[in-house]
């Protein structure tokens, strides 16, 4: 095995939720081949993660670096932790902590440390949807549903959300199922991703479309913070016309490893 044929890669987690990062900017990753993505986001047989992200050089002027995310099945996607992840990788990499400008395949992101904390904006979001009186669907980069329950912890997970997941409504483009509560002055929730096809211990999209949710029904007005599974992050907003602008992620990451893999 030549020293060629080693894909070097970190491990990185935002709140648990974990992801494989690669540095790119050389155009290398055989980002064609879906299969290699798969076998690296596989739990047993690969590195393990929730998704692959391959940072690139800069694809708009003005940028400062590209973020293409992979979920675990191959299928791309906008991804919050993910992108906050990503920022924390660049930094490391070119040896800064300077805020950037990214773009994604959502659009242009910035992001910077603030507090000890990874804080990315994230795109604006047009409308909060109602689809009845506990359920509301929003995209915030990627689609989601969110059901508000009594308590997220004593939902059957796997069962109702893929029965959702994969009714004819959803089966096709897929659908993010978010079970949230309001609690004590703050969210708690859990989320199963599509794409990963499981629950995650965090989910930043997810998060942050709880919170515009938890804002849409007067529980909250500008700033939210969530408890997931895997930690703590907070939400920030200003409402718009039907919407919401100026929406920033925050939370904790960190490194977990380094190595490399054949491929």
């Amino acid at each position: 095995m030549h020293l060629c044929d080693m894909l070097r890669f970190a491990k990185f987690e935002g709140t648990g939720n974990d992801f494989i990062l690669v540095n790119d900017q050389d155009a290398t990753f055989p980002s064609e081949d879906l299969a290699f993505v798969r076998h690296l986001c596989d739990r047993h047989f690969g590195v393990g993660s929730d998704g692959l992200i391959l940072v690139q050089t800069p694809k708009e002027p003005g940028t400062d670096f590209h973020m293409e995310f992979f979920n675990p099945d191959g299928s791309k996607s906008f991804c919050g932790n993910g992108s906050r992840c990503a920022y924390a990788f660049w930094c490391r990499v070119e040896g800064g902590m300077e805020p950037a400008r990214f773009t994604a395949i959502d659009g242009v992101h910035a992001a910077e440390w603030r507090n000890g904390l990874v804080r990315v904006a994230m795109r604006d979001v047009a409308s909060v949807e109602r689809v009845d009186e506990s359920t509301d669907r929003i995209h915030t980069g990627s689609p989601h549903l969110l059901v508000w329950v009594d308590d997220p912890e004593r939902v059957d997970l796997m069962a109702e959300a893929r029965a959702i997941r994969y009714s004819p409504l959803y089966e096709k483009e897929g659908i993010n199922v978010n079970f949230v509560r309001w609690h004590d002055g703050h969210l708690e929730m859990r989320t199963y991703e599509r794409g990963v096809e499981a629950e995650t211990l965090s989910c930043g999209t997810g998060v942050t479309a709880a919170a515009l949710s938890a804002m849409h029904r007067g529980l909250t007005r500008t700033s939210c913070e969530v408890i997931t599974r895997g930690g703590r992050l907070r939400v920030e907003a200003e409402h718009t016309r039907g919407g919401y602008a100026h929406v920033h992620l925050s939370g904790p990451d960190g490194e977990v490893f380094t190595g490399s893999i054949p491929h």
